[in-house]
């Protein structure tokens, strides 16, 4: 994770340049659309459509950063959050759930998962943005 912690120092002016994020959504417009804006700020984006796909490539890509969308088949977002989480190597890795519900108890239930922060589709690209870089701040400090 030595890599991981250079991405954050680039970071520290505020860019996005070389940042790992990982997107985990059943959706093909979600996942092209925020592989777009981040790829526009020079993120790289590793995608999966549903979290046994992404459980497969969370070892090999070590992001640094992840998007989970909570209804997915098979494996939903609170399942896949909670299995990284209880992962001592991705423990410390922003996990911010992505979905179309935004109701006071989805909310707490990714909490109690571990989500580190909560974005709501449809989203914007200011707002996309923005939850990147708080999370980064964020774990930057920590």
């Amino acid at each position: 994770m030595i890599e991981n912690h250079n991405n954050a120092q680039q970071r520290a002016g505020g860019t996005l340049s070389g940042l790992r994020i990982m997107l985990i959504d059943d959706s093909r417009t979600i996942r092209r659309s925020a592989e777009t804006m981040l790829n526009s700020e020079g993120c790289e984006v590793i995608t999966a459509n549903d979290g046994f796909e992404a459980l497969a490539l969370i070892h090999r890509h070590e992001p640094d950063l992840i998007f989970v969308d909570i209804m997915m088949p098979r494996l939903d977002g609170y399942q896949t959050c909670a299995i990284i989480k209880n992962n001592s190597r991705f423990r410390r890795v922003p996990v911010i759930m992505l979905t179309s519900k935004d109701g006071l108890f989805d909310k707490a239930r990714g909490r109690i998962v571990g989500s580190d922060h909560y974005l709501t589709k449809p989203f914007t690209r200011d707002e996309l943005l923005s939850a990147v870089r708080e999370q980064l701040s964020i774990s930057e400090v920590a």
